[in-house]
């Protein structure tokens, strides 16, 4: 029996008004709900603009409990609605200890769980190791009324570990809230190259699990606060893909979308049967995994 459920993903550009990028975020969620779907993601720290270009202490202030006033206003909408929404929060769990974190609302406005973000970054514009503590939760599903969501975040997502243990844990659809963009320094061949590799990769995660793949990434240009850099330009193309990485949604890169589509689940079941990666592991030789690197 088709198992289907419908998917939204909510790509926008934000600004330094909190409140603005808030209400973008429920604009885009209740368009999803009207048009009927069940389970709404939202991109990377939807909330504000993307701080990490730079290393400023005040940022911390932008840093909220969990739960508190955004799992608030969210989980009321996603009560009013009738939805589950996955979204991206700057997660205080202490003075001095900070996570970015992923929280899933479910239909009734509870919280359904929590992941933080455990590949944690530190590249020119991309500063998270001086925000983000690496997660401690571990690589586990988050059960809702819609199905097992495997919620991962950005950096996350370049990595075939992470996916493969949600997967084992019962994941059925693989969910990446994200921020990348490109160097305006860079060449456009080089760009073209980073992106297409971005999709490529979470298209294999999808392809290597059996499982859909829901990655919602910001769009717009966001100036580098310090001046020491011309900025990110975050380069949109949210996407879902199907079990086989098949390609089913795809935004463009200049624009705030909301892209829908309908997954019929069973599709995983069918799809494993065809290609059973799981059952044949070799995971009596894969111990080398847990060393760095083999010298």
């Amino acid at each position: 029996m088709n198992k289907l459920l419908k998917v939204a993903l909510v790509q926008q550009s934000n600004s330094r008004d909190l409140a603005n990028n808030l209400e973008k975020s429920i604009k885009g969620i209740k368009q999803a709900a009207a048009e009927n779907a069940q389970l709404i993601v939202l991109q990377e720290l939807h909330r504000s603009l993307y701080f990490c270009q730079t290393e400023d202490v005040s940022v911390f202030d932008l840093a909220e409990s969990i739960p508190g006033s955004s799992t608030e206003i969210l989980g009321q909408l996603a009560k009013d609605l009738g939805v589950v929404i996955v979204a991206s929060l700057f997660e205080k769990r202490a003075t001095g200890l900070y996570h970015n974190t992923a929280v899933v609302l479910e239909k009734d406005g509870t919280i359904a769980g929590k992941y933080r973000k455990m590949h944690i970054p530190d590249d020119p514009g991309f500063y998270e190791k001086f925000y983000f503590t690496p997660g401690d939760l571990g690589f586990e599903p988050i059960d809702t009324s819609i199905g097992r969501l495997g919620v991962l975040i950005c950096w996350d997502q370049w990595f075939p570990e992470g996916a493969r243990l949600m997967a084992m844990k019962g994941a059925e659809i693989l969910i990446y809230p994200t921020a990348i963009g490109w160097n305006s320094q860079d060449t456009k061949d080089e760009q073209i190259r980073q992106r297409d590799a971005w999709i490529i990769i979470q298209r294999s995660h999808a392809v290597s699990n059996g499982l859909p793949v829901v990655s919602c990434n910001r769009v717009g240009y966001e100036s580098d606060p310090s001046g020491h850099s011309e900025g990110i330009f975050f380069w949109g193309n949210s996407f879902i893909a199907g079990p086989q990485g098949e390609i089913l949604a795809h935004a463009r890169e200049d624009q705030e979308e909301v892209l829908t589509v309908t997954l019929d689940l069973q599709r995983s079941e069918n799809v494993r049967r065809i290609w059973p990666y799981l059952r044949d592991r070799r995971i009596d030789h894969y111990h080398d995994l847990l060393k760095i690197y083999r010298d």
